[in-house]
């Protein structure tokens, strides 16, 4: 049963800040490739190639660009800090990967089509322990996954999701299960993506696909068993 005073072991709260530390770095290297993008827009430069790759390297350090003295030294500097964010993030991932291959829960969530080491580590770092919750509609709505429900008289109506909890947890779980409906066809996933779609947005339809992975989840780690969803 969850409760507003739990706080989590220490083991968790160390996990937890290692995959949201190593998020904030990608997040910040996706800053500065950004700036990267913006100096070149703002010189006119047309280009179908990518900045951040061998060949845009060789391009940006190359003379055939107009970019003037601030903007080859700026892009310069900010493909410096990439470069240094990049070997950052490779370290944490090294840790994470060593991390998540040691626990049994995250191994189980592995057995998810397209889930690899960061994601699980990061769901069950911020679900904690699975077992404080009673069902699965309580791991939904810790995770603000749960529509708001307004009521009247006559009626009741479904809104937006709550938002309420851990946005990095909220975050993954949609990566997830965009991976597993557009990368690797997760049938049972894919087919109720697929029948929201017909009829709800994009957005909508892999949120609701996002809260019923949780709950498959929640269901796999409370079991302990491997993901096996019904046909």
């Amino acid at each position: 049963m969850i409760t507003e005073s739990y706080v989590p072991p220490n083991e968790i709260r160390e996990r937890r800040a290692l995959v949201r530390g190593c998020k904030r770095l990608v997040e910040k290297r996706t800053d500065f490739k950004n700036e990267v993008h913006t100096v070149l827009d703002h010189h006119g430069i047309e280009y179908s190639w990518s900045p951040f790759g061998k060949e845009g390297r060789e391009i940006l350090a190359g003379e055939d660009l107009s970019l003037g003295i601030v903007g080859q030294s700026l892009t310069e500097s900010y493909l410096a800090v990439i470069n240094e964010l990049t070997a950052q993030i490779k370290r944490l991932e090294d840790v994470i990967e060593e991390c998540a291959a040691s626990l049994e829960e995250t191994q189980q969530l592995m057995t998810i089509p397209g889930v690899s080491f960061y994601s699980p580590l990061l769901i069950t770092a911020e679900i904690c322990e699975i077992d404080r919750f009673d069902a699965a509609k309580q791991v939904v709505s810790y995770a603000g996954l749960d529509p708001v429900v307004r009521e009247s008289p006559d009626s009741r109506t479904e809104g937006n999701i709550s938002k309420h909890g851990s946005g990095d947890l909220r975050w993954i779980l949609v990566q997830c299960a965009n991976v597993a409906v557009n990368r690797c066809n997760d049938p049972y996933l894919g087919r109720f993506y697929a029948r929201l779609k017909r009829r709800k947005d994009h957005q909508i339809a892999i949120v609701a696909t996002a809260r019923k992975l949780l709950v498959s989840i929640y269901h796999l780690l409370t079991r302990k068993e491997a993901y096996d969803p019904p046909g």
